[in-house]
């Protein structure tokens, strides 16, 4: 996907959306089950500058126009579905999360009902834990869903279990938009995100958090895309 106008012009039904960027770049480098997730769902958003410039570094075949950002899809699909009405699921993240999710979706959005679910927090779930995710998807049947587990958690959980998901709709998985729509975390300001800047918003706020991700990974990166 090249811009955030072509959103608008996705099919409906169900369709796996997945993002990408640096770290999660890096990380399909070595996850082969990240990679296959990424490679296979149904839509690729360029989730960072740094992906957006890479593209026309390697020339490589899809070619975005701009950064389209976890939020931006959110925003979209959130929108679109409250002029219609609908059920939207969020599944993932804590109870507090969510709760607060649940609090601020009545009043942005008060023509949509909210399902939410939190998985145990752990690194891996059993098969019990995922009966229990997919039953719970499933009874809820919803028009929209959001998994948010961070990367690659979130992206190797939706892909593994697509099949078993006997749902209509969107899915898209946007960890990190949890909680900022939640307000558990502090979005960067406008002026950050327009020059492309957000990323060392983030690593001034969460250093001990961040500092790998964004120093490390990257340098990791730019030298990946030496290699391409």
């Amino acid at each position: 996907m090249g811009s955030k106008a072509e959103l608008a012009s996705l099919p409906e039904g169900k369709l796996l959306i997945n993002t990408i960027n640096a770290h999660s770049f890096n990380t399909a480098k070595k996850d082969q089950l990240f990679a296959e997730a990424l490679t296979n769902g149904d839509v690729l958003i360029p989730d960072g500058v740094s992906i957006v410039k890479a593209c026309k570094w390697i020339k490589a075949k899809s070619q975005p126009k701009e950064r389209i950002a976890g939020w931006d899809l959110f925003f979209f699909e959130m929108n679109k579905l409250e002029k219609k009405g609908g059920t939207v699921m969020f599944m993932g993240s804590s109870q507090k999360v969510l709760d607060l999710t649940v609090k601020r979706a009545a009043v942005d959005y008060p023509h949509l009902k909210v399902v939410t679910y939190s998985p145990p927090y752990k690194p891996e779930f059993s098969d019990e834990d995922n009966k229990a995710i997919i039953d719970a998807i499933n009874a809820a049947n919803p028009d929209l869903l959001w998994i948010g587990m961070t990367a690659p958690k979130q992206e190797k959980w939706t892909y593994s279990h697509w099949n078993e998901l006997n749902i209509h709709c969107h899915v898209g998985t946007i960890g990190a938009v949890f909680d900022f729509f939640a307000g558990t975390v502090e979005r960067a300001p406008i002026w950050w995100q327009e020059h492309g800047l957000e990323w060392l918003y983030r690593l001034i706020k969460e250093p001990k958090r961040m500092w790998r991700r964004y120093i490390i990974d990257n340098n990791l990166f730019l030298w990946n895309m030496t290699k391409e």
